[in-house]
C-alpha cells in the first residue's frame, strides 16, 4: 500500500500537464485587478482633463467679456461670469445639455471677475518675483476653478477607496476688448 501512495505521488510529481492551468490560476485575477485599475485610473485622468479644458475655456471667454459693449451695440447685455460657467460646464454659451462631463453642473463652478479697482501687483513688491507678465503694474485677474464627484467604474469602491474630488482651476488677464 506504502509502495503504491509514493508511486502516485512520485506520478504526479513529474506530470507537468496541468501546471499552467495553476499558473493561470494564480495569475489571471491579478492582472484582471492591475488592468481594471489601469483603466480606472485612464477615466479619472480622462475626466480631471476635460473639466480642465472647460474651466480654460470660461476663463478666456470671462476675461474677454465686455457687457458694455453689447449695451452700446444695443443688444441685450449679457452676464459675462454665467454664460462662462455655460462654457466651462457645457461646452457652449447658451448652456445647453449635454454636459462635459456626466454629472458636473454649472454650481460646480465659480466664475469671479476681478473688479478694475481690486487688481494685483504684477510684481511681488516684498521678494521682486514677477507674478504676471505685463506692461503695467497692475493686472486684473479672471478665475475660474470647479469641482466635479468622481464617481468612476466602482473599482475605487471595491477596495474601500473613498469618494474623489477633482478640482481645478484657472486664471486669465482681464482683457475686455
Amino acid at each position: 500500500m506504502t509502495n503504491l501512495l509514493s508511486r502516485t505521488i512520485d506520478r504526479f510529481r513529474r506530470d507537468e500537464r496541468g501546471t499552467v492551468l495553476v499558473e493561470m490560476a494564480i495569475v489571471a485575477p491579478l492582472m484582471f485587478i492591475l488592468s481594471a485599475g489601469v483603466f480606472e485610473f485612464g477615466n479619472l485622468i480622462h475626466e480631471k482633463l476635460l473639466m480642465e479644458a472647460g474651466l480654460d475655456d470660461g476663463a478666456r471667454f470671462a476675461a474677454r467679456c465686455n457687457t458694455q459693449l453689447y449695451t452700446n451695440a444695443g443688444l441685450t447685455a449679457i452676464d459675462c461670469a454665467d454664460t462662462a460657467a455655460n462654457i466651462a460646464v457645457f461646452g457652449n454659451a447658451a448652456g445647453v445639455a449635454p454636459a462635459r462631463i456626466t454629472g458636473w453642473q454649472k454650481s460646480d463652478v465659480a466664475v469671479t471677475i476681478a473688479d478694475p479697482t481690486d487688481c494685483k501687483n504684477a510684481v511681488d513688491p516684498g521678494t521682486g518675483t514677477v507674478l504676471y507678465l505685463s506692461t503695467t503694474s497692475q493686472v486684473c485677474i479672471v478665475t475660474v476653478s470647479g469641482t466635479l464627484n468622481y464617481s468612476g467604474v466602482g473599482l475605487l469602491s471595491l477596495l474601500n477607496i473613498g469618494p474623489i474630488t477633482l478640482t481645478a482651476s484657472h486664471q486669465e488677464r482681464l482683457i475686455r476688448f
